[in-house]
């Protein structure tokens, strides 16, 4: 058998949001890609296959990035006084129309890719720009490098700079058809429809975009009340919209039968409009240092538990300045314990394991059956050395883990696989 293989260690997985479970010095086991489960003796079925022993280190499914913007990694870190209109006005739209350059692209995608393979994260879901060719170079990268990703090339035909703005509508969606042709054999790395977000997108093009995915079936994804005087610009321009999801919904682009959906941010989302998502099974991507970096505010994610939304975590490079989605994970606890402090106590603070949740399962679910070491789901696993974090007394896995999420640090991460093929 092929990608057929078991791994032993200290195992850590999530069945529910408050419910992790642990399973210490016990294997797990992969068949053709797929988790057979998880056993504290290898039964003998598995006898035959090869058994990889991590005995002290840390067992966890992949971690999953909902949302990130692939060519705002070369200026991440860049701008973080501004707020998120001033912060595209002046670092990302200059930025970004520098991937007309195919090499510029190439150069700048190649760096993304090779820090991304060696992060934390195993499948991500990331904008491009509006370029056919930059964004089809990153999908190549991506393909070759083992991830499981989705890629969109942005649409974008007003309220942009001249020089990233698309001529028309039709321009538009004839670029997109190409961009399509052009990744149709890749089998990893595959496409997203992603209009910007309502302000930089014409009536004609969502219109067509909608025809586009009712035609291909594809996902979608987008922004949602990020930010106040985003929110405000989109009531000017839809003004016979009920709200910004509903601006999305009245171009059926907005969840339901047949078109899965992101929305990242809803830090502004209220409960009419949640509830829309819900009804929608649209998905919401968390980004909790972009929100902080960009004054949006801080979305109540509890809220969005207590609801039954669908939530993922993103990282949101580059409003977000950080790879690593262990960072995502810490800073979804601490941001939520801000809001409950400062906000709404009766919304209470996201704990650790209902964050690990968010990280894993949360928006693997997006992908299908992935973020868990259940019996047919993908298998999607991080092995963690947490040797170079020494301490004088015993941890338990748990713990162990905790110091790994909230120190962020992704060199501990020894060994890597997607979908049963190993990265490292």
């Amino acid at each position: 058998m092929t990608n057929s293989f078991v791994l032993k260690g200290d195992i850590l997985w999530s069945r529910t949001p408050q419910d992790m479970t642990i399973c210490e010095n016990q294997y797990v086991v992969c068949e053709d890609g797929v988790c057979a489960g998880v056993f504290p003796t290898l039964p003998e079925r598995f006898a035959s296959l090869p058994v990889h022993d991590y005995t002290g280190k840390l067992i966890i499914p992949g971690l999953v990035d909902l949302h990130a913007h692939a060519p705002q990694y070369a200026f991440r870190s860049l701008g973080m006084d501004l707020e998120l209109l001033d912060w595209l006005d002046t670092q990302t739209f200059p930025q970004e129309a520098r991937y007309a350059d195919p090499d510029y692209a190439r150069r700048a995608y190649t760096l993304f890719v090779d820090d991304l393979r060696r992060s934390s994260t195993t499948r991500a879901v990331l904008f491009g720009t509006l370029h056919v060719d930059a964004t089809l170079t990153l999908m190549g990268l991506l393909e070759d490098s083992g991830l499981i990703t989705r890629v969109g090339k942005v649409n974008m035909d007003r309220n942009s700079p001249d020089c990233l703005r698309e001529e028309s509508a039709a321009a538009s969606l004839a670029a997109t058809r190409q961009w399509l042709d052009g990744c149709r054999d890749f089998t990893r790395s595959r496409p997203i429809l992603t209009p910007r977000f309502i302000p930089s997108c014409s009536d004609a093009l969502m219109e067509g975009l909608r025809d586009l995915q009712r035609e291909t079936g594809l996902p979608v994804q987008s922004h949602l009340s990020e930010n106040q005087g985003e929110i405000a610009w989109v009531s000017e321009l839809c003004p016979d919209s009920t709200g910004y999801g509903d601006a999305y919904d009245r171009f059926g682009l907005f969840g339901g039968d047949g078109c899965p959906t992101i929305m990242a941010h809803c830090v502004w989302s209220d409960e009419a409009e949640r509830a829309r998502m819900k009804q929608n099974g649209v998905f919401v991507a968390h980004c909790p240092q972009s929100n902080v970096n960009l004054s949006s505010g801080i979305a109540p994610v509890r809220a969005f538990l207590n609801e039954g939304l669908s939530v993922g975590l993103g990282s949101d490079i580059a409003g977000g300045v950080h790879l690593s989605m262990l960072r995502a994970i810490a800073d979804t606890i601490q941001v939520s314990k801000l809001r409950w402090r400062l906000q709404d106590a009766s919304l209470a603070p996201i704990t650790l394991p209902e964050a690990f949740y968010l990280a894993t399962r949360g928006g693997g679910a997006f992908f299908g059956k992935v973020g868990a070491f259940e019996s047919g789901f993908e298998f999607d696993a991080l092995v963690l050395d947490d040797a170079m974090l020494p301490c004088p007394f015993d941890l338990s896995p748990l713990e162990r883990l905790t110091r790994v999420v909230y120190l962020a640090d992704d060199r501990a991460v020894a060994h890597k696989y997607v979908s049963g093929l190993k990265l490292m």
